[in-house]
């Protein structure tokens, strides 16, 4: 099953770039979120952070904080992809559905458009040009 999941997928080499693209900007700009909140939790000052699904605002920023530096981290580089992007997309559809539900479409439409760009690397796979490869190609190696 992990072998599933750490595939890279069958991709032209074009295809292969382009994900490796996508991965690094969503990854990188997503990581400058993360950041920021990672910064509230080594503070020194109280924590500030809302509580949009009722778990407490320390709660809620150390997910929000994990899903957008250490899982952006795990997606600039190709690794456990599938894995790291499932916090993230759930991080938007808080940010999207619940933070911002009362907000015009134009503040929201950035949560949106990040959750496009994680739901489609969870269904591609990180590309050839990432860590997963490696780990896919040494399993594959040791399998035959």
């Amino acid at each position: 099953m992990i072998k599933k999941f750490l595939n890279p997928g069958d991709y032209p080499r074009t295809v292969n770039i382009g994900l490796f693209l996508l991965r690094a900007a969503a990854g990188i700009l997503m990581l400058t979120h993360g950041a920021g909140k990672v910064m509230m939790l080594i503070g020194d000052d109280p924590i500030k952070f809302g509580d949009p699904v009722g778990i407490g605002p320390a709660a809620s920023l150390v997910l929000a904080a994990f899903a957008e530096f250490a899982c952006s981290l795990l997606l600039i580089f190709g690794a456990a992809t599938r894995f790291a992007v499932i916090p993230l997309i759930v991080t938007m559809l808080v940010a999207g559905l619940i933070v911002h539900a009362g907000d015009a479409f134009r503040v929201k439409e950035l949560a949106f458009l990040y959750l496009s760009i994680f739901i489609t690397i969870a269904f591609t796979g990180s590309g050839k040009f990432s860590v997963d490869n490696l780990i896919y190609k040494k399993i594959d190696n040791q399998n035959n």
